[in-house]
């Protein structure tokens, strides 16, 4: 199977080129074990342009600093925790720091209510447990255990979800740097360059909340929704085009006067009010985040491909938007209901996405 055939390359696979430009002409000083320098790193996942004229895309569209103290945390021996609202990229930077760091992003916890404690340190094959008894041989590594053993970031999303007592797992790894095998009387220790990048929903608040020796052993950098409009359209651009050629999408890629639509009424409902701050509006349960407004342009372009003419329309991007806003059927239907009348019914150039809201409403 060759690159071209997979859905989703890893970062650093489908970055290869830029990474290894930037390596070319990285003469800064490189913590032990990384592969690009904390300089290269931030222009990775910010952007630029090289000396030689190579063109580094921007991974995250944000406030620099942001990016700047992540990257300065895993230079520390202080974990890093990325937190934020669902759809903040949280994921997407944690995945482009490893990968720039480590050039390995695959060392990967997924936290979830049944995440056990061997996924964090280590499991056994029972099969030569049996026949050999306890060793080395018989363990089977967890992503932890390998990043700390070859010097690499490992990565834990969705921390909050994972249940307390295996949270607490991590407290000996991050403080004392080594991970204990109490079976063969031995331990892991870290290399230089091991670190962990946790992320963590603010939704998600009370759910499994760290406990306070956790929370010391990590620098916690929050994620902000994009301040502009104009920012979180280019996003929503950018990705939509980057999703586009993974999925081998025919249709157009939209117009922007589309995605912006999209982008504003999704702003509006999350902030209450409108654009002009005129009007005020209910907000529904739903976050409503950049990452569900690039699900609706998706979607839509999706629909536009295969049952339409290829060019995104208000039809091709309704249900998207309704699936997205009516999560309870009762109470967000009513907001819904209510903005469809009094904001987007009367907004100039709107009345298609009107009737075609009206229409899948059904």
């Amino acid at each position: 199977m060759t690159t071209i055939d997979i859905l989703r390359q890893h970062a650093e696979q489908e970055f290869h080129q830029e990474l290894a430009a930037l390596q070319a002409v990285d003469q800064r000083v490189r913590p032990t074990n990384w592969a690009l320098s904390p300089w290269a790193v931030s222009l990775y996942i910010l952007g630029g342009t090289l000396d030689n004229g190579y063109t580094i895309v921007p991974k995250y569209f944000g406030e620099r600093r942001i990016i700047e103290i992540a990257i300065a945390t895993l230079v520390t021996d202080r974990a890093l925790l990325l937190l934020g609202v669902p759809g903040t990229a949280k994921t997407w930077v944690s995945e482009h720091l490893a990968a720039a760091i480590s050039g390995d992003s695959t060392m990967l916890i997924q936290g979830t209510a049944g995440t056990a404690e061997e996924s964090i340190r280590y499991g056994w094959n029972y099969a030569r447990l049996l026949a050999e008894g306890p060793s080395m041989n018989a363990i089977v590594p967890s992503p932890v255990m390998v990043a700390m053993r070859d010097g690499k970031i490992a990565r834990v999303e969705e921390l909050t979800r994972i249940p307390s007592d295996v949270q607490d797992t991590l407290i000996t790894i991050l403080s004392e740097k080594i991970l204990p095998i109490p079976e063969l009387n031995s331990e892991i220790q870290a290399r230089k360059g091991f670190n962990i990048i946790a992320t963590a929903n603010d939704r998600d608040r009370g759910v499994n909340d760290l406990s306070s020796a956790l929370k010391r052993r990590f620098n916690t950098v929050v994620l902000p929704l994009p301040k502009t409009i104009d920012e979180e359209i280019e996003i929503v651009r950018s990705r939509i085009e980057a999703l586009g050629r993974a999925l081998d999408m025919p249709a157009e890629t939209p117009a922007l006067s589309e995605i912006r639509r999209v982008v504003m009424i999704f702003r509006e409902l999350r902030e209450g009010r409108t654009m002009d701050g005129q009007t005020r509006v209910k907000s529904p349960t739903s976050t409503l985040s950049t990452a569900e407004a690039i699900s609706v342009i998706n979607s839509g372009m999706a629909l536009a491909s295969h049952f339409g003419n290829g060019r995104l329309s208000a039809e091709d991007v309704a249900a998207g938007i309704i699936g997205a806003v009516i999560k309870d059927p009762v109470q967000d239907r009513t907001v819904w209901l209510e903005y469809l009348e009094t904001v987007i019914k009367d907004r100039e150039g709107w009345k298609d996405l009107y009737r075609a809201c009206r229409e899948a409403l059904g």
